[in-house]
């Protein structure tokens, strides 16, 4: 990941001078193209926005306060415009799922009704997207902006070709999510944690219950899996958010993430191979969350089927340490793999161009090991 100040989030662009907007196209077609995505806008931009969102989710305790604010999972409502926009994108996109039951009869390698889906999808996102504030916001650029931000909504949501969803596309909504935030769409929050904390738990958060909807109701396979031997067959964004949850806290916005340490009251890193607990804690932490679905759809011993999950719940210095080691893991397993990343799109808001600080800093790095 890019090295950014903690305070540091993604820029929005000037409406009255957008950029030349156009639909997001491939780029990575071999390995050696990973490198040169590195060194990219968009690799510098994605890496921003997920440690902008992942500061938000620090638990706080300024100085003086004897409790510090912690922030779970809820079923609380928002008045925030935007966010309720978001929402009511997702919930007829969830819609959805309901014209398309799955076809009767066994299909172990993905139910071929999942096409039907997406092409529902397809026919309707557009329309979708002209809704209220949402269609507001795409309208920057005499609409044009409306094509390539749909680009990565569409997908987010599994491949109909393969009948598979992984973690690229988990990537992609990511992307989506930070357009809008690009084209000025969240600036009726409070920047600097508030709206941050409201887009991970009350549009990420939803997004991800859709895919496992998708992944229960057509068994979707996983998408660019290591198989057993992977964090997780199909999200790794809910770990690294969910590890946030229950750092140790910080005083100041302007402190960097804990690296050690967690929140008082967390539970134990130990404690995700215990069944009881991590049922009692999906509906408030997204880490929790993830390990839940693992155990609705997996059979066997936890150290069996998750053997990376187990080794990680070893880890004593807190979550503050899991959350750091998601992080590096997310950047080398996720934005580093070929097989993952090679489908990615890029166009004007998340840019092929390269960063000249980061490619400085290659070339710097280069010349000290010749």
């Amino acid at each position: 990941m890019p090295h950014v100040q903690n305070w540091t989030s993604l820029r929005v662009i000037d409406p009255s001078s957008p950029p030349v907007f156009q639909t997001p196209v491939k780029r990575i077609h071999q390995t050696d193209d990973v490198r040169r995505f590195l060194v990219s806008e968009a690799y510098r931009d994605i890496g921003i926005f997920i440690l902008q969102l992942n500061h938000a989710l620090c638990p706080r305790q300024p100085n003086g306060d004897s409790v510090p604010s912690v922030f779970p999972l809820s079923s609380r409502s928002t008045t925030t415009a935007s966010i309720q926009s978001c929402q009511a994108l997702l919930s007829r996109i969830q819609k959805l799922i309901g014209n398309a039951p799955p076809d009767p009869g066994s299909q172990r390698f993905g139910n071929v009704s999942f096409r039907k889906w997406f092409q529902l999808l397809n026919n309707e996102l557009d329309d979708f997207l002209d809704h209220g504030l949402l269609g507001e916001t795409l309208r920057i650029g005499n609409g044009h902006a409306k094509n390539e931000v749909a680009s990565y909504l569409l997908g987010a949501f599994g491949s109909p070709q393969r009948l598979d969803y992984g973690t690229g596309h988990e990537l992609n909504f990511i992307a989506f999510i930070g357009c809008l935030w690009k084209l000025g769409h969240f600036k009726d929050g409070i920047q600097g944690g508030d709206i941050e904390r409201e887009i991970v738990l009350l549009v990420i958060k939803p997004y991800l219950d859709i895919v496992r909807q998708l992944i229960t109701t057509y068994t979707l396979e996983p998408a660019g899996s290591h198989g057993v031997w992977g964090l997780d067959d199909h999200s790794f964004i809910p770990y690294i958010f969910g590890s946030a949850q229950l750092t140790r806290p910080i005083s100041s916005e302007l402190d960097p993430m804990p690296i050690e340490g967690s929140v008082r009251g967390a539970p134990k890193p130990s404690d995700v191979t215990n069944p009881g607990i991590v049922e009692d804690l999906r509906q408030t932490n997204m880490y929790f969350s993830a390990v839940a679905f693992i155990n609705d759809v997996k059979k066997g011993p936890f150290w069996e089927h998750s053997p990376m999950l187990f080794d990680i719940s070893g880890i004593k210095d807190g979550w503050g340490k899991i959350n750091k080691g998601m992080i590096k893991m997310f950047n080398a397993e996720v934005l580093s793999k070929f097989p993952v990343i090679q489908h990615f799109p890029f166009g004007s808001l998340f840019a092929w161009d390269e960063n000249r600080q980061a490619l400085d800093q290659d070339l710097r790095r280069d010349n000290r090991t010749t």
